[in-house]
C-alpha cells in the first residue's frame, strides 16, 4: 500500500448547480478547494480527477428508467418528470445534470477503488456525500447517490464487509435503502430527530430486514444537541458497532450541517466536534479497517464560514497533515472569498472550542437527558441483534 492519501477533484463538479437561490450553492465547493491549497495540503497528497460514472456503475444502485429520467431532464430541464423527484423545489432540473452528478459519482467510486486496491490508504471526495438519492428518484439536493455506489463497488471488487458512517444532521435515508437487506454493509447514521427534521425517517426501530437485520443503525438526536451530547452518542455507539463488525472499509460521509450556523437545521455542534469526529473515523479505520477509509463531504449551507474549514480538516486528517484548529487562515484565501462572496471569511479554522469535551458512555446514563434516551433506544433496537449487550 503506498499510504499516500488522495484528493478527488475536478473543477467540473461545481457544475452540480441547481440555481442562484438554492442553498446548495457550489461556491462551498470552489472555496474548499482554495483553502486546502492556501494550507499546502496539495503537497502532502495526490490530487486525481476521475472519470464519470457510467451506467453500467450508475446501475449498481439506481434503476435504469431513473438514468434515462435524469439523461432526458439533463437535455430538456423544462421537460424533467417530477416523478422522478426531478424538477422539484429541493431538486430543479438543470442542464448538464446527468454529466455533473455521474461525475460527482465517479470521484467516489475511484476513490472506493484506490483504497480497496491499496494505491491509496486514504481517499476524500468533499464533492460527496449525496446520500439522499434514491434507486429510482432524487432528493433532498441529491441525484446520484455517490456515497452507496462507493459502497456497490466496493461490494463489487469483493469486500465482504462495509462499514458507512454518516454524520450528516439529516438522515442517510438513500444509502441506507440501497443496503436494507445486505449483511455485507453496515450503516451508521447520526442524524437529527426524523420528527423535526426531512427526510423524517431514521428512527432507531429501523434495523434492516431480511439478512440485513441489524445492519442498519440510526441515532435520531433532538434538535439543539451541542458539543458534548454530539460526541457522547457518537463514542456511544460507533466504535463499539465497528469493533463487532470489522469491517474491511470504512467509508464516512461528513456533512457539515450539523453546525449551529446552519440555516437549514436544528443541531448547536461547532467546527471543533465536526474536526473531533473526522479524527475519529481517521482512528477508527485504522482500528478496525485496516486502515483502509473513504471520507465524503454532504450537506452543508453555511457556504463561508463552514463548510471550507471543515472539510478542509477532513483532507488534512487524511493526508496525514492535520491543520491545527489555531491556525490563521491564509489572507489570500479571505481576499478570495470576498471577491467571489462579498461576505468576510472567517481568520481561523476553530470556533475556539478546542479540545472539545464530552461524557463517555460506560461513566453513567442519565434517564432525564434526551441525547441518553436517544442513545439507549439505539442500543435497545440494534444491539441484541448483533449480539451485543445494550
Amino acid at each position: 500500500m503506498s499510504g499516500r492519501a488522495q484528493l478527488m477533484w475536478d473543477e467540473a463538479v461545481t457544475g452540480y448547480d441547481f440555481g442562484p437561490h438554492h442553498p446548495m450553492d457550489p461556491v462551498r465547493l470552489e472555496l474548499t478547494r482554495k483553502l486546502v491549497a492556501a494550507f499546502g495540503l496539495d503537497r502532502e497528497l495526490e490530487v486525481v480527477a476521475a472519470r464519470p460514472a457510467g451506467e453500467s456503475t450508475l446501475r449498481l444502485v439506481h434503476r435504469q428508467d431513473y438514468i434515462d429520467a435524469v439523461r432526458a431532464a439533463s437535455a430538456d430541464p423544462a421537460g424533467a418528470d417530477a416523478s422522478y423527484g426531478l424538477g422539484t423545489e429541493d431538486d430543479p432540473a438543470f442542464a448538464g445534470m446527468h454529466e455533473a452528478s455521474a461525475l460527482i459519482a465517479g470521484q467516489s467510486v475511484a476513490a472506493a477503488e484506490a483504497v480497496w486496491r491499496g494505491d491509496a490508504e486514504h481517499a476524500v471526495n468533499f464533492a460527496g456525500g449525496l446520500h439522499h438519492a434514491m434507486p429510482g428518484g432524487a432528493s433532498g439536493f441529491c441525484v446520484y447517490n455517490d456515497a452507496a455506489l462507493a459502497v456497490a463497488r466496493l461490494l463489487e471488487l469483493g469486500a465482504e464487509r462495509v462499514a458507512y458512517v454518516d454524520v450528516d444532521v439529516h438522515h442517510g435515508d438513500g444509502v441506507q435503502a440501497a443496503f436494507w437487506e445486505d449483511p455485507r454493509v453496515l450503516t451508521i447514521s447520526l442524524h437529527e430527530h426524523p420528527r423535526t427534521l426531512f427526510p423524517q425517517t431514521g428512527w432507531p426501530q429501523e434495523t434492516g430486514a431480511g439478512a440485513g437485520e441489524g445492519t442498519a443503525v440510526n441515532v435520531a438526536l433532538p434538535a439543539g444537541t451541542g458539543d458534548a451530547g454530539w460526541l457522547r452518542a457518537f463514542h456511544a455507539v460507533v466504535p463499539e458497532l465497528l469493533a463487532e463488525f470489522r469491517p474491511q472499509v470504512l467509508v464516512s460521509q461528513h456533512g457539515a450541517d450539523t453546525h449551529f450556523e446552519d440555516p437549514l437545521a436544528h443541531l448547536a455542534v461547532s467546527l471543533d466536534a465536526q474536526r473531533a469526529v473526522q479524527v475519529a473515523c481517521h482512528e477508527l479505520a485504522h482500528a478496525h479497517a485496516g486502515g483502509k477509509w473513504v471520507a465524503l463531504g454532504g450537506g452543508g449551507y453555511a457556504v463561508v464560514d463552514v463548510v471550507p474549514r471543515s472539510w478542509t480538516h477532513l483532507v488534512g486528517i487524511a493526508a496525514g497533515k492535520p491543520v491545527a484548529p489555531e491556525a490563521v487562515i491564509p489572507e489570500g484565501w479571505r481576499r478570495e472569498v470576498f471577491a467571489r462572496t462579498r461576505q468576510s471569511g472567517p481568520w481561523r479554522m476553530t470556533d475556539g472550542l478546542w479540545p472539545v469535551g464530552y461524557g463517555a458512555w460506560e461513566a453513567g446514563y442519565d434517564p432525564a437527558d434526551r441525547v441518553d434516551q436517544a442513545v439507549l433506544a439505539t442500543r435497545r433496537a440494534v444491539y441484541p441483534l448483533r449480539g451485543l449487550l445494550p
